[in-house]
């Protein structure tokens, strides 16, 4: 191909509104424009590399006995009736209406679409398993996109879905996870991350078991927790935390103090204020939850330096109720305050009296010694607040456990000594195990072999395939620009004659020729231009090798060879007659 023949506009400006190395590469190297917020074309040499890690995605997918279709993006939204998954997305759903008022869905992800595909299709065991993926634009209404394609509103997604009798054994779940597992390590591997497989909570999503494959870079929106003994990942939505000790029966450390903290319900100011230190306070947070047959409220208090993990209080709250429980944390304020709770300056105490409210407490928040914290009251706080004296000998039930996020020098949960260390990554892909969460839901069941009927169980395996992209050039760049791994790249070898004229446009063409025939893709610079910005934009754009047509080499009967990874050095001559060997070997 020709640089002529396309659109490739590369540009030496860092632009303003690009923070982190894939966004201002990817836009500088002319593979992608903004459209709008979160909106993206992909260039010629962006859609290439797309297409190249289409395929590895699709080649691996294919291997493990997954088989490709294609879903609507549009989703009716009765589809959600069942689930109530258009509550659980919430702003992050784009929501339509088309001219004859049927409400619909851009679609984020294709659970009840597959679902109801299936119920159609498939009425006895002896149909399953089965795995079915598709590549497809997925659609979220981001508040705040950024960073390009790691967060935007539109985006290329590999979605697949499972379906099984069993979790055990032949056919069962378990066996295509492991599948689905190798399969993403394969992908990953073959595009050139560095990545670490972790633990994970899934989300909206549902289900019971999942892991994230995080692309290891300091960009990354996501908290990566690992042991320093190599042997325990998560990310921090499901990252345990080891023991450590707690005693609620420390005495009082003085009087029970008021006061009078006026617009200052965050820990930081009030920890300014009173002269107290945010690890002696305690952050107390309020949630309504229901269940199958009741309802309740939980409380759930942490150290003011710490985050309180809603998963963890979920499951908690779960294994006490015997079954699944939902936690309302959006817009659960004006309940609680009509129940009570003076939200900003809760504490313990406000538990006291209130029969339907389940107290959690972790740890390090579950000590003697003095504390500050809320004054049940607006606009106050209390010091020398005492677990023993203001909780426990007021009737409240205590149940301490780990509810918080865990941090970066904390216990490993697998309590062998053990030390949890953060990083940052990048989701590139998620794997779950449904269960039955959707099949329930909707009502999809098959006859057995005694021709009982048996909820199907499922399993889903997301791959962000723009994620792939901007991760790679992450760890693939330097002041130059990208430098691709040689899977991804969009072109195998790019040739950067001189002038394109004379004897350097014959040996051009014809190692354009020669190289295509051996199955690369090349990229021929054949513009007007000098070549200063010519190798510029070699390196800008990151193919991984470049040969340089010019009179001095080809007086030589060579051509200068540059690997864009460094590991040739800059002026190596090779002889015409072996370019094709060098570059293909």
């Amino acid at each position: 191909m020709k640089w002529s023949q396309t659109l490739i506009p590369t540009s030496r400006q860092v632009p303003a509104d690009a923070v982190v190395p894939s966004h201002q590469l990817m836009l500088r190297a002319g593979l992608i424009r903004q459209v709008g917020a979160g909106l993206y074309d992909y260039l010629p040499l962006g859609f290439r590399v797309l297409q190249r890690v289409i395929t590895i995605v699709r080649e691996e997918m294919n291997a493990a006995g997954a088989r490709e279709l294609l879903m609507p993006a549009l989703i009716p939204m009765e589809f959600y009736a069942d689930t109530k998954r258009d509550i659980d997305y919430g702003d992050n759903l784009f929501k339509l209406t088309d001219r004859h008022g049927r409400a619909t869905a851009l679609g984020p992800t294709h659970e009840e679409v597959i679902t109801e595909l299936m119920m159609a299709s498939v009425t006895s065991y002896r149909q399953l398993p089965l795995n079915l993926y598709q590549i497809q634009t997925k659609y979220r209404d981001e508040f705040r996109p950024r960073f390009g394609v790691l967060r935007c509103r539109e985006f290329l997604m590999k979605d697949a879905y499972s379906f099984h009798v069993d979790v055990e054994g032949p056919g069962g779940l378990n066996e295509t996870y492991d599948k689905m597992y190798q399969a993403y390590c394969n992908i990953f591997d073959r595009c050139g991350l560095d990545y670490s497989i972790v633990e994970a909570e899934s989300g909206p999503i549902g289900g019971s078991a999942s892991h994230e494959f995080m692309c290891n870079s300091p960009v990354g929106e996501d908290t990566i927790l690992k042991s320093d003994k190599g042997n325990y990942a998560a990310n921090v939505e499901k990252c345990g935390i080891g023991d450590r000790p707690h005693d609620l029966n420390g005495a009082p450390t003085g009087e029970l103090t008021k006061v009078h903290t006026p617009n200052l319900p965050g820990i930081e100011g009030v920890s300014e204020f009173l002269k107290v230190k945010p690890n002696r306070m305690l952050k107390t947070i309020v949630w309504p939850w229901s269940a199958a047959d009741r309802s309740g409220w939980v409380m759930a208090i942490v150290c003011g330096h710490h985050d309180v993990n809603e998963g963890k209080v979920r499951d908690l709250l779960k294994e006490q109720v015997g079954g699944a429980v939902t936690l309302h944390a959006e817009g659960s304020d004006a309940a609680a305050r009509e129940a009570g709770f003076a939200i900003g300056y809760v504490s313990p105490t406000g538990a006291a009296g209130k029969n339907d409210c389940t107290v959690f407490a972790d740890p390090d928040a579950a000590q003697g010694g003095f504390w500050a914290t809320g004054a049940d009251e607006s606009d106050h706080h209390v010091k020398h607040f005492s677990w023993k004296r203001d909780v426990l000998e007021k009737g409240v039930q205590v149940h301490v456990a780990d509810i918080r996020n865990a941090m970066d020098g904390d216990p490993s949960p697998l309590n062998d000594g053990g030390t949890l260390r953060a990083s940052k990554g990048i989701e590139v892909g998620h794997v779950f195990k449904l269960g039955a969460k959707y099949s329930d839901a909707m009502g999809f069941a098959v006859s057995d072999e005694k021709q009982q009927k048996r909820s199907v169980i499922m399993g889903c395996y997301g791959i962000g395939i723009g994620r792939i992209i901007a991760s790679a050039i992450e760890m693939n760049n330097d002041e130059n620009g990208i430098k691709w791994p040689a899977a991804i790249a969009p072109f195998d070898v790019i040739i950067t004659p001189i002038k394109y004229e004379g004897e350097a446009r014959e040996v051009t063409d014809r190692l354009e020729r020669d190289l295509t025939e051996a199955g690369l893709d090349v990229l021929v610079d054949d513009r007007d231009e000098r070549p200063g910005p010519k190798f510029k934009d070699a390196d800008l754009i990151g193919i991984p090798i470049r040969l340089t047509i010019g009179d001095k080499a080809l007086g030589q009967g060579c051509v200068e060879m540059v690997k864009r990874d460094g590991s040739m050095g800059r002026g190596d001559l090779v002889k015409i007659d072996e370019v094709v060997q060098r570059c293909t070997r």
